[in-house]
């Protein structure tokens, strides 16, 4: 039986904002398969804001997205077809099979893809709080800011994939916890259901002066960790209201992905505060994954660790929702629905 496949691709390059026009739809037939290869067909494709950096064609921690070609992200499905012993035809894999239907993928390549249990785990979450957004806040919150108990940690996109993750892993080790999100129903979400103590809606505050007041306001004995997904006037208002000896991880920047200048009002606060600001890539981090996926894995299947989702409905769409992404459309993890 022949099957089509629909993908995305990316046409062209961003000039400044990034549009609908920059991806293009695509038809075309799934080849069949050679020994080794399994066939997996998706049923539900991450979006994140990475994606933005990589579409451009300037140099950065990884390559730029390749124009013409299948856009690049994380997917969970289930194999359909399989030449390759160690799959068989009905088991739920995580891959970077990117924006497309299908994925003929080479499984003989150690790591490409990864049978995951659904029993306790819903399948979408692997691409969420038990995949490369909730690695990448364990990471930065337990190895960077390394929280003590008593100690005050700051998130940004508090109600996002990462930020969530963060801020619940920080309650659990005994933190205040205060995030930041745009806008009343995230903020409420953000301490109502994830339990944070407090939670800034920024669209409050636009300016430096109100938001370092709106901190310091929720941080009364300052700022002690700071996980930062945004940048900009976000990051300047921290930290004016850091501790000495505060730590910063640096995962994203969101405010500059479109070219935007990302000028730091007061850098001189880094040596003041003897602080230490450390950007992480989590793929770097391999060694690490299993230690982290076994606390996130146990907080989902418990409940203790809370998410929410985002879910876009077919491969047409997710266009349109990643940019939604970008500008904070989205609620929770952004994921296109293609089953």
């Amino acid at each position: 039986m022949s099957l089509t496949n629909h993908q995305i691709l990316l046409a062209s390059r961003p000039q400044g904002e990034a549009t609908a026009d920059n991806f293009r739809l695509v038809e075309t037939p799934v080849p069949e398969l050679a020994d080794g290869q399994v066939l997996v067909r998706h049923h539900f494709l991450s979006l994140d804001p990475y994606m933005r950096g990589r579409m451009n064609d300037g140099k950065s921690y990884a390559q730029p997205q390749p124009l013409d070609a299948v856009m690049i992200g994380g997917t969970v499905g289930e194999v359909v077809a399989s030449r390759n012993g160690n799959f068989n035809v009905g088991d739920h894999v995580v891959g970077m099979g990117g924006w497309q239907e299908y994925a003929v993928v080479d499984a003989t390549q150690r790591g490409v893809l990864q049978k995951v249990d659904t029993r306790h785990i819903p399948l979408s979450a692997y691409l969420g709080a038990v995949g490369m957004p909730g690695v990448t806040g364990w990471y930065g919150l337990v190895k960077i800011i390394d929280p003590k108990e008593g100690e005050t940690v700051v998130v940004s996109a508090a109600s996002g994939a990462v930020g969530s993750v963060v801020g619940q892993l920080a309650k659990a080790r005994g933190c205040r916890v205060v995030g930041l999100a745009g806008g009343p129903d995230k903020c409420a979400y953000v301490t109502d259901e994830l339990g944070f103590d407090a939670c800034i809606d920024y669209r409050q505050f636009p300016d430096l002066k109100s938001l370092s007041g709106a901190l310091k306001a929720a941080c009364p004995k300052g700022i002690d960790g700071y996980f930062e997904n945004v940048g900009g006037v976000i990051l300047d208002a921290v930290m004016l209201r850091a501790n000495a000896f505060s730590r910063i991880a640096m995962c994203g920047m969101i405010a500059g992905y479109n070219g935007e200048p990302m000028v730091m009002a007061n850098p001189a606060l880094i040596l003041v505060n003897r602080m230490k600001i450390e950007g992480f890539i989590v793929s770097e981090h391999m060694d690490v994954w299993p230690q982290a996926l076994k606390e996130l894995g146990a907080g989902v299947a418990t409940g203790q660790i809370k998410f929410r989702e985002s879910v876009a409905q077919g491969i047409a769409s997710a266009p349109e929702a990643f940019l939604g992404l970008l500008k904070g459309k989205n609620f929770g993890k952004q994921l296109v629905k293609l089953v």
